[in-house]
């Protein structure tokens, strides 16, 4: 893929996640995707931070979306290559102090493969 679909593909993940719509979220993920993030370890120390697959993304994001209906992410980079999408964002949440993430999308045939997550 070149770089604009692959930033549109970032772009298009940004847009379903603020607007917290789960299945459009889920539409760009390969039912077999695998999803690695810190926050994964510590509420869910039993999976060592990684999920796999489409219904494992689903439970987690529909816990954040209930527990936290104030998340948003307010993107600042996007660097893309032919095989991966580099995301610098910003997370928000009222009335906590705002964290800056590092995301990497692997994306093959249009749809996201693999996810990771890095924050303090």
């Amino acid at each position: 893929m070149n770089e604009q679909a692959m930033h549109n593909i970032a772009l298009a993940w940004f847009e379903a996640f603020n607007k917290h719509d789960l299945e459009n979220l889920l539409a760009l993920y390969d039912d077999e995707a695998v999803h690695y993030s810190p926050k994964l370890k510590i509420r869910h120390p039993e999976t060592l931070g990684l999920i796999k697959g489409k219904e494992a993304l689903r439970t987690w994001w529909q816990d954040a979306f209930d527990r936290i209906p104030s998340l948003h992410y307010d993107v600042t980079t996007l660097t893309a290559n032919s095989q991966r999408v580099f995301m610098e964002y910003t997370r928000k949440v009222d009335g906590e102090a705002d964290i800056l993430v590092a995301e990497v999308l692997e994306i093959s045939d249009s749809k996201i493969t693999a996810s990771r997550v890095y924050h303090g």
